[in-house]
């Protein structure tokens, strides 16, 4: 891991989010974890570290950069069927053994992750945006490794972002601190959190605080960022009728229109003993999330076949006001306002000034950009 490690230390810069301890320590609020960092040493994340008494952040490259379809994040109401110009760097501050993206989320942590310098390309946040007009994208996200623990090099892409018009995004894990979304907030417009468990266990078997999520949920809703939340439906490990009931009655307690997304878990890093989730076990959670009064829930990563829930429907009469299939948008029926064209129930979310400019039937996969 030395290499990797020094080709990532090279690509930093002095941090913003933390504070100076007596004997040269540092105090890291880019996540909850608020490592205490001697120096010469690295926080949880491993790519945060102790440089003679100052902390060094990640800065100036990525290890992903794509352009998505903004259903892929997941956001179902947020700009449907807009281009979401996605970057993601390194490292992680949790070490979930089912991490689909775990390449790059566990770089320094898992050996077999030094490939992941080969995806290094330095970069500037300039370039970044001159690729994003390139795509024509309208939203600009941080994802694919854990945000947080890049969150300044985040807001130099995002301040060149909102000066061309684009809007920002976060998808995150959402073990964030009062000081990181402070931080945040005057760039992001929406906060895609994983909800992965309501079990201090299962938290801690993944390296993080049930607590600091509920917190960051509650917290991002009250500074007025659209706030989405994902559920990653695992066989045997959060999938039971009481801990569903208890994610969905907790989103309702914050509002009952923050949408809801179950999706489907597979085998994936190093959990291969469940079986695949079933479609029958997002319809059951989806059910769930009604029954608790939830107004929009989605069943994610089985297209086709999840019925009603990969559809937006009026939380009043229930039409069908934006349909989908995966990540390509078939029908849009909102007015300008965003509001149901058969009753006239406002809709939450963020949506397009004009329901013309929504793209229907677009390509739905994600595209590289160079």
């Amino acid at each position: 891991m030395i290499a990797l490690a020094n080709v990532l230390d090279g690509l930093t810069a002095q941090g913003e989010l933390f504070e100076k301890l007596p004997d040269d320590v540092v105090r890291c609020s880019a996540c909850a974890h608020r490592c205490k960092i001697a120096p010469e040493k690295r926080g949880i994340c491993l790519v945060r570290l102790n440089r003679d008494g100052t902390l060094r952040v990640p800065w100036g490259y990525v290890a992903g950069l794509q352009s998505d379809p903004i259903e892929k994040k997941p956001f179902a109401h947020v700009l449907p069927g807009a281009t979401a110009l996605t970057f993601g760097m390194l490292g992680c501050d949790f070490h979930c053994g089912y991490c689909q993206n775990w390449l790059t989320s566990q770089a320094l942590r898992d050996s077999a992750s030094e490939v992941a310098v080969n995806l290094v390309r330095p970069i500037s946040p300039a370039e970044i945006i001159k690729t994003a007009r390139r795509a024509h994208a309208e939203v600009v996200v941080s994802s694919y490794n854990e945000p947080l623990i890049t969150s300044e090099w985040a807001v130099a892409i995002f301040k060149e972002a909102k000066s061309a018009g684009m809007m920002c995004a976060f998808v995150s894990n959402g073990n964030a601190t009062p000081e990181a979304l402070e931080y945040l907030r005057p760039y992001l417009s929406a906060y895609k959190v994983d909800l992965k468990s309501m079990q201090e266990k299962n938290y801690r078997s993944l390296g993080g605080v049930l607590k600091n999520v509920l917190d960051t949920i509650q917290r991002a809703y009250a500074l007025g960022l659209w706030v989405e939340v994902v559920t990653l439906v695992v066989p045997g490990f959060n999938d039971s009728n009481e801990e569903l009931f208890e994610t969905a009655r907790f989103l309702q307690s914050v509002s009952a229109d923050i949408p809801w997304h179950v999706t489907a878990f597979h085998k994936d890093y190093k959990m291969t003993t469940p079986e695949n989730t079933p479609s029958k076990t997002l319809l059951r959670a989806a059910e769930i999330g009604r029954e608790a009064g939830l107004h929009y829930i989605y069943a994610g990563n089985l297209p086709g076949r999840v019925e009603e829930y990969e559809n937006t429907h009026c939380p009043h009469c229930n039409r069908a006001l934006i349909r989908r299939h995966g990540y390509v948008i078939s029908e849009y029926r909102l007015t300008k306002d965003g509001t149901c064209p058969s009753c006239g129930t406002k809709v939450a979310g963020i949506w397009p000034e004009n329901p013309r400019d929504v793209t229907i039937n677009g390509v739905g996969i994600p595209l590289p950009v160079y």
